[in-house]
């Protein structure tokens, strides 16, 4: 089933549940069944007497002991040889191949010299009408400044690794687009309802992989084994990002307007890595691979998993590939807030995205019978109430049919389930005598809302409000229900329930009010989105920032329910939904129109451009806030703040980073230098490495540890170069907002730039104020270091974490 992409904001939940799946303790399997493995290979140890790296494998393999009792079952290079089958051969991010061995196969393949690392494939979860005005690149009558400077995108090619594309969508045609850019050299692969004929000079590229995807789930459903989109994420990723303009575009009704993506004349690639249960990584590696040697400028991947090591980390690994080769790397942070280190794709070569809401919203009205009225959310579009009738309400909890509740340990979706076993709004579990005629109360859970709704009319409720429980307070998305329905808040939550054990008659009705603009505050960090700190890395910020993710408008496949619910029988060319999977194609087309008006910046000078430009308030001036408790947001919240890409396209300094820093950065993590190796692909010594602590790569961030309590770690010295990318001399001077329980000096506090391209280096010295004023161990304190020229403002977090 695809319905846990239904209900993005609690992926959490399932890409927990997916993740036991395939990492738990595997001790127990017969030692000969065979697993999917991908295997790092150090090619230059490749003997001469094999004419190429395909022969070794495979005589690599061949040699192996367990070999003899098992058969090895490449359809990505479409390569045999004898006896061996491989799944995938990687050339260009990796080195290596992916393969189903047993597991005394892949103990053995580690212990050979020329192994890097063996990875047991996993699976990952997939993580507008409004957009690109709210972001200030258009207004109500002609594009702003970097649409124009970049040509839109024209000459740059984002590749989304994703579920596939709906080709046919308005949003992807290529009328009065020129060439395809030159140094494209990828391909458009045909297969299952996806003739090559679908590609256009916007839909430049075209691939699809599933090996891995059967490895892990079998042949149990019939795969449409193209790059045609058959889930519907990957279909709204690429047009949010990319999407040409369609005019009178709407979901039902709803948002209706002119739809266009953030890049609307970039080129695009799709690489179908993902399927309806998720995302193997060997897919997603092949697709990796493939995206960067095809030519690809930026690589969007909405994907996400738990956080962990960077060389334990195939995604990590193969964007620091793509990084090496000059692209673009962005990443959707995860949709598990809003707990604190939860946030996922933390390297620091990637670009982390996390979400934010826009001023367009959905309101709906629940109204009870004291008159007490109640706004939420809800794209229904189907028949309202008739105006000033009410119906008797009722709390799921109160009519939930015990004796038909399964055991604990007979859940529906199978043992040890205990949070779908908490839910009250199940098939088959609402008691119909108790139910019908009536509006009933469901707590939001791991059921997709708008099935909460069908549970209740099949029941026989007239209608459902869907109620927030802790920790997701006053956060609301817009859910597209087939039934009467509102989402309403935890606050609501809790008047609406004391109502209907106060009174004595409890009755409710809803009323919809369609589309709403001009929504304050606005933006506000989603209650969704995954927050830092960055669990791997504690001393580098994550997520970088934000972006709009929340009921964003974009293309949609002709025979996919909006709700992904089998019993939806609506179909419609654009759908509102909402996540990190949906602000992370917002920030790769900022990207790409960054590349386009700026092809030499490196992608650390793009993401630094996004970082230093961002903004912390709303647009009424006020502080940012939480979308959950409406309190002041803080970097582990937003990172840097908001995008803001009519600011970043003229940052004045930018901060890069090369591959050697990144290397360095590693050495101060503790990496050695094998483990290294298995990242960056290089041989390395970290006893050559001049820094010696995590902050001190050249981030456009700093977040430093010091003592909470004790003598040690009272002061921290953090070093910082920047890059000149503005013409002309300019002077900038340093202005500080401290931290609590801190001081803050720099040297030096003034810097002069003579032409474009200088570069100048400061020194932060952050300094703990007496025991009194310091925080307690694992707080953390904010503050902002702002280099100023006229109207340039390039400002960094600057983060202290109090430790023992």
């Amino acid at each position: 089933m695809a319905q846990f992409l239904a209900f993005l904001i609690y992926s959490s939940l399932v890409t927990f549940f997916s993740f036991l799946l395939v990492s738990g303790d595997q001790t127990n399997v017969h030692e000969l069944s065979q697993t999917t493995y991908i295997v790092q290979v150090q090619n230059d140890l490749k003997p001469s007497n094999y004419s190429n790296v395909l022969d070794w494998y495979s005589s690599t393999l061949r040699s192996l002991k367990a070999s003899t009792t098992t058969n090895f079952t490449i359809s990505h290079k479409l390569l045999k040889t004898e006896e061996v089958d491989f799944l995938y051969l990687y050339t260009t991010v990796f080195q290596g191949f992916s393969a189903k061995l047993t597991r005394q196969q892949a103990l053995e393949l580690e212990k050979l010299p020329q192994i890097l690392g063996v990875f047991r494939d996993q699976v990952r979860q997939l993580h507008t009408t409004r957009s690109p005005e709210f972001l200030g690149l258009v207004t109500k009558t002609e594009p702003n400044g970097l649409l124009k400077e970049s040509d839109w995108g024209s000459n740059v090619t984002i590749g989304v690794i994703d579920s596939g594309v709906w080709p046919e969508r308005r949003s992807f045609h290529d009328k009065d687009l020129g060439p395809v850019p030159p140094h494209w050299r990828g391909e458009c692969v045909a297969g299952d309802q996806f003739p090559k004929t679908l590609c256009n000079k916007k839909l430049i590229g075209a691939r699809y992989y599933y090996s891995g995807h059967l490895a892990h789930f079998g042949d149990r459903k019939k795969l449409v084994k193209s790059a045609r989109d058959d889930v519907g994420h990957g279909t709204h990723t690429a047009s949010t990002a990319a999407g040409r303009r369609v005019d009178n575009a709407s979901f039902l009704g709803f948002a209706r307007g002119v739809s266009h993506g953030i890049a609307p004349k970039a080129r695009l690639a799709v690489y179908k890595a993902c399927w309806e249960d998720g995302c193997s990584e060997s897919d997603i590696l092949a697709g990796i691979d493939d995206a960067v040697r095809d030519g690809v400028d930026v690589i969007s991947i909405s994907i996400g998993g738990q956080p962990t090591a960077y060389d334990d980390d195939v995604i990590a690994i193969a964007s620091f590939g793509a990084t090496r080769s000059g692209v673009v790397v962005s990443a959707s942070g995860g949709n598990s807030g809003p707990t604190l280190g939860t946030v996922s794709n933390v390297a620091p070569w990637m670009t982390t995205v996390g979400a934010g809401t826009l001023d367009r919203k959905f309101p709906a009205e629940v109204v009870l019978g004291d008159g007490t009225v109640f706004t939420g959310s809800s794209l229904y579009d189907g028949k309202p109430f008739r105006a000033g009738k009410t119906f008797p309400v009722i709390y799921a909890g109160n009519a939930t049919d015990l004796e038909r509740r399964p055991a604990a340990n007979d859940s529906i979706r199978g043992a040890n389930d205990s949070d779908y076993y908490s839910e009250l709004c199940v098939p088959g579990w609402l008691d119909a005598e108790l139910v019908k005629g009536k509006i009933v109360v469901c707590d939001v859970g791991v059921i997709p809302i708008p099935a909460k709704g069908v549970v209740v009319k099949e029941a026989g409720g007239v209608g459902v409000i869907v109620a927030n429980v802790a920790p997701y307070g006053e956060g609301l998305i817009a859910e597209a229900f087939l039934t009467p329905g509102v989402w309403i808040t935890e606050s609501a939550r809790d008047k609406v329930l004391s109502y209907t054990i106060t009174s004595e008659n409890p009755r409710a009705t809803m009323r919809f009010k369609g589309t709403k603009l001009g929504a304050k505050p606005a933006p506000m960090v989603s209650f969704f989105a995954s927050r830092g700190p960055n669990s791997v890395s504690p001393y580098l910020l994550k997520p970088d920032l934000i972006a709009p993710g929340v009921d964003i408008l974009a293309a949609w496949p002709d025979n996919i329910p909006p709700t992904w619910l089998s019993d939806d029988p609506r179909r419609t060319q654009f759908n509102i939904i909402s996540g990190t999977s949906m602000s992370c194609p917002h920030v790769s087309g900022i990207s790409a129109l960054l590349k386009g008006a700026h092809p030499d910046w490196t992608p650390a000078m793009i993401k630094s451009a996004m970082m230093t430009t961002a903004y912390m308030n709303d647009r009424d001036g006020k502080p940012m806030r939480n979308e959950r408790n409406h309190r002041t947001a803080t970097v582990w919240d937003a990172g840097a703040g908001h995008v803001d890409p009519e600011k970043a396209v003229n940052p004045g300094l930018v901060y890069d980073i090369t591959v050697d820093d990144y290397i360095s950065f590693l050495c101060a993590s503790n990496y050695s230098n094998q483990r290294i190796k298995v990242v960056t692909g290089k041989e390395v010594d970290c006893k050559k490495s001049k820094v010696m602590n995590t902050w001190e790569l050249n981030y456009p961030a700093i977040v430093v540890p010091l003592s909470a309590s004790g003598p040690s770690k009272l002061e921290v010295s953090v070093p910082r170069t920047v890059t000149h990318v503005s013409e002309g001399v300019s002077t900038y001077n340093v202005e500080i907002t401290k931290p609590e329980g801190v001081t803050v000096r720099v040297v030096p506090e003034k810097m002069v730039f003579k032409k474009k391209g200088d570069k100048q280096s400061y020194v932060v010295k952050i300094l703990a104020d007496d025991h009194k004023r310091r925080g307690s161990s694992g707080t953390s304190e904010f503050g902002l270091l702002t280099w100023t020229y006229k109207k340039h403002r390039v400002t960094s977090p600057l983060v202290v974490t109090w430790v023992n």
